[in-house]
């Protein structure tokens, strides 16, 4: 397989067909058929991107071809170009009232249909592209919360740019009765709407489990077994692979409780330099017997806990090598005494980076605790 476009011919005149074989075939990723029962057969086995075809052909003749493909929803929109013999009215309506994007009548110029079916094919991409950029952009709007939590002595910011279509990064946070927070960061394992849609059904599981789970326990740990087992055993997602965090923040402790399932290592800032959460367990969904532990984790005055997607470690940096764990927590303590500490740690990164611009889904959970118990109680 090439990266170009592909053009099934469908024509039984053997020398047309191997002409546009060869014509088409300088630009595209070129398939012919002799009629269009064969054609319909190579559709099933790869859809093209495009097909020239003939109206009058032995077998199942043009017409016919088109009827079957626009029957199957996973094929009937599959742009359409109808070569014939014939050059009255009545033939050219009866294809155009079908939905085909356009008609040549025989003989034509090969430079003209080439070029034609160039016009369509991108056409057809750019539609795709902008339906695909749609999709994505309502998944990331379910993917992430509309607000954030407000507690005195504290910021809680977050921030996510999907790169296109985006891929799997999620975000979700609920409150419990007790005044505890539990936050979700994490990241379904591919790229694309692929990823996307999983995330999203993830995501369903997530919530669904939490607001089940927070009447007898408040365990991150506990949460996480579950969701682990959710994953293997559902059917829909048991060939997906998910790293997750999640963080049980108590602000009147000033505490945070996690469980950690190979997710990138959160970055604790404060005014002693930054430090890495060490601790992580397996990825989800590839141990049913995975073992969960929480961890509990202090926030002393003026820390800030930085949580983030591989977006941010992936970065090349200009020495050609990626930020690794080491350049975000530089830039997350560069960050800590900004008045915008996220945008301060974007623009840290991007003002080293290789490229001045993120190459991955960028997504940000920054923490902060801004004063000390004394100073919140007043």
């Amino acid at each position: 397989m090439t990266n170009k476009p592909s053009v099934l011919v469908a024509e039984d005149n053997t020398t047309l067909r191997r002409l546009l074989e060869y014509r088409l075939g300088k630009q595209f990723d070129v398939r012919v058929a002799e009629n269009g029962e064969r054609a319909l057969a190579l559709v099933e086995e790869q859809a093209p991107d495009l097909i020239v075809s003939d109206i009058m052909m032995p077998v199942m003749d043009g017409f016919a071809l088109l009827a079957a493909l626009q029957a199957d929803p996973a094929t009937e929109a599959i742009p359409f170009i109808f070569l014939t013999a014939k050059s009255d009215d009545v033939a050219r309506q009866q294809g155009l009232r079908k939905g085909v994007d356009d008609y040549l009548t025989k003989p034509f110029d090969v430079d003209h249909l080439v070029t034609r079916v160039g016009q369509i094919v991108q056409r057809s991409q750019v539609y795709q592209s902008r339906l695909t950029a749609k999709i994505g952009r309502d998944f990331s709007d379910r993917l992430l919360p509309r607000d954030m939590p407000s507690e005195p002595g504290y910021r809680a910011v977050f921030f996510s740019r999907p790169k296109e279509d985006g891929g799997g990064d999620l975000f979700d946070w609920t409150r419990a009765e007790d005044g505890s927070y539990l936050f979700t960061v994490g990241d379904i394992m591919g790229k694309g709407l692929q990823a996307k849609f999983y995330a999203f059904s993830f995501l369903s599981y997530i919530r669904s489990t939490v607001h089940v789970m927070l009447r007898e326990t408040r365990s991150p740990a506990a949460l996480m077994t579950r969701v682990n087992e959710t994953l293997i055993n559902d059917q829909v997602l048991e060939e997906t692979f998910a790293s997750l965090l999640i963080l049980r923040w108590e602000p009147e402790h000033d505490r945070v409780t996690y469980a950690n399932a190979g997710h990138c290592r959160p970055i604790l800032a404060s005014p002693d330099g930054p430090g890495i959460v060490e601790h992580s367990d397996l990825i989800l969904g590839l141990d049913p017997g995975a073992v969960y532990q929480d961890r509990t984790l202090d926030l002393p005055p003026g820390s800030a806990l930085l949580c983030y997607t591989d977006g941010l470690n992936e970065q090349v940096a200009r020495s050609g090598a990626m930020f690794g764990e080491g350049g975000v927590a530089l830039g997350a303590q560069a960050a800590l005494e900004n008045g915008r500490p996220v945008h301060a740690l974007l623009s840290w990164l991007l003002r080293r980076s290789e490229v001045p611009r993120f190459e991955d889904d960028v997504l940000v959970f920054w923490l902060q605790r801004e004063a000390d118990r004394a100073a919140k109680a007043a």
